[in-house]
């Protein structure tokens, strides 16, 4: 094999693509994506209803052990050694019943990394283990003023948050009976809502947004009859919250881009209108190579972006990279505010990133 170390990506063009990513296609599996539960370890429900709609847009979804989804499209060019694949994971922030209390309560233990306050107050759901479910409300062991004198001071954490189940039990036993038991997944309502503005709030867009746009991707390829010029392969994760998501991939992928959230804030360029490009997180830089062709794409199509680091992020391409996976990668998405809380990005954002996807697979 002949190893290459500078850059190995032909000069870029100076032609914009011209592809359309249909927004009322995207938005609308977004919704339903948002309305779909899916904590990590219990996404079974929204990734079989992901292959159905690679079905209905003529591609076929291979699922592998742990659930994770790939969806092969073949390139143009049969003499291409590249083989791109895309990742975004369905799996989103969610908890799991630890136990139940003597007063008909639960105690939660978390799935995926949040601040115990960003749950306080949410509705949610408990998924039982025979198919059942219940709603209840999250809150803290202390939930009201006028009857706890440190409410307003008690540390948001992990052992003070309980479940209160919308019916009537009284204790464990009454719990018991309704079929609900320590390993039950509680989902967070999403509360979803696309505005007027073109903004999108809700949780979990960590990381729907971007599950949305890759499918947006394969919906332009049939609609407008175009393919990529290499092969690439979608990858839909289903255990990137908790950091093994693509641990494993496809042997014959040579690049990877990780299709996820960018961040906002602090000493952050992105906006919830901007493609972010990430040339370093927690788990150290990305392909410079690739970052910077996916840079010089970005300007090409005039598209809105930003290049920020983002010190407390992994991706679905770092769990790759620590798998042993002998690949390059890089790391974009859509801007979105608030990330791990009550999140909010624009359509804008998610558009031009499949846009910039669409530009990368295509030169």
């Amino acid at each position: 094999m002949t190893l290459i170390f500078d850059n190995p990506y032909p000069d870029l063009t100076n032609i914009p693509l011209g592809i359309n990513i249909d927004k009322s296609y995207v938005m609308a599996l977004l919704l339903e994506c948002l309305e779909t539960a899916s904590p990590t370890g219990y996404t079974h429900t929204l990734m079989n209803r992901l292959s159905v709609e690679a079905a209905h847009l003529g591609y076929k979804m291979e699922r592998n052990a742990k659930g994770c989804g790939y969806i092969r499209v073949k390139g143009s060019n049969p003499n291409s050694n590249r083989v791109i694949a895309l990742s975004a994971h369905v799996d989103t922030l969610g908890a799991m019943v630890r136990s139940v209390h003597t007063n008909g309560t639960l105690r939660l233990t978390s799935l995926g990394g949040f601040m115990a306050n960003a749950m306080e107050n949410e509705y949610c759901t408990i998924h039982t283990s025979s198919g059942k479910s219940y709603t209840g409300t999250i809150m803290t062991n202390q939930p009201s003023v006028h009857v706890f004198s440190g409410a307003r001071d008690l540390k948001r954490e992990e052992s003070v948050m309980i479940v209160r189940i919308d019916e009537v039990v009284n204790s464990k036993a009454d719990v018991e009976q309704l079929g609900i038991r320590t390993g039950d997944y509680v989902s967070f309502d999403a509360r979803p809502q696309h505005l007027p503005s073109g903004y999108i709030k809700s949780r979990h867009l960590d990381d729907k947004a971007s599950v949305s746009a890759l499918f947006g991707l394969l919906h332009s390829m049939r609609e407008y009859n175009w393919q990529p010029v290499h092969d690439i392969v979608i990858i839909i994760t289903n255990y990137e919250e908790i950091g093994h998501g693509a641990s494993f991939i496809p042997q014959d992928i040579t690049e990877m881009i990780a299709v996820d959230m960018g961040c906002i804030g602090d000493d952050l360029n992105c906006k919830e209108t901007d493609v972010s490009i990430c040339p370093k997180d927690s788990s150290g830089p990305y392909d410079y190579f690739m970052t910077n062709r996916l840079i010089a794409l970005a300007e090409r199509e005039s598209i809105p972006y930003a290049v920020d680091v983002y010190p407390h992020y992994g991706s679905d391409a770092s769990a790759a990279l620590r798998g042993g996976n002998d690949i390059r990668a890089a790391l974009i998405g859509p801007g979105v505010h608030a990330s791990h809380a009550m999140e909010r990005t624009h359509e804008q954002a998610i558009i031009n990133t499949a846009i910039l996807l669409a530009a990368y697979i295509t030169e």
